[in-house]
């Protein structure tokens, strides 16, 4: 089953692949940071969306759809077009080098997201696995 991105099932299930993860347990034992991913609207998507991700020393507790920025409070706020969520996704933009370029804007401790590249690639890795329907 394809999960359409964005959506509340396509969050909840990278959510799932993380928590299956052994790899990302153990590159993220220490990480304590949620995250809200702002899709923002372009060419391919003409609307705007928030995806939250919840993640705590190598586990995925909660991850949602949101209705706006607002509905939770996040440690970290990182926003791209659709376009190159999409590159993120099916691996050929580096989540550190979008941050680095600005193709991602992060709001958040850019530091402390430099300290833990190998969970940044695996949450990456993670988004390969689950089935993405991009129409």
């Amino acid at each position: 089953m394809t999960h359409k991105f964005p959506s509340d099932e396509w969050i909840k299930e990278l959510s799932r692949q993380l928590n299956a993860s052994e790899t990302y347990k153990q590159s993220a034992k220490d990480w304590e940071g949620d995250f809200i991913f702002v899709v923002e609207p372009d060419d391919a998507y003409p609307e705007t969306a928030y995806l939250y991700l919840n993640l705590y020393h190598g586990k995925s507790p909660d991850a949602a759809l949101l209705s706006g920025p607002d509905e939770k409070q996040a440690a970290y706020l990182l926003a791209a077009p659709f376009n190159t969520w999409r590159k993120v996704i099916e691996g050929k933009l580096d989540p550190i080098q979008g941050m680095m370029t600005r193709k991602l804007k992060l709001n958040g401790n850019m530091m402390k997201i430099m300290r833990y590249p190998k969970a940044a690639k695996e949450i990456v890795a993670c988004c390969a696995h689950v089935p993405t329907d991009w129409d």
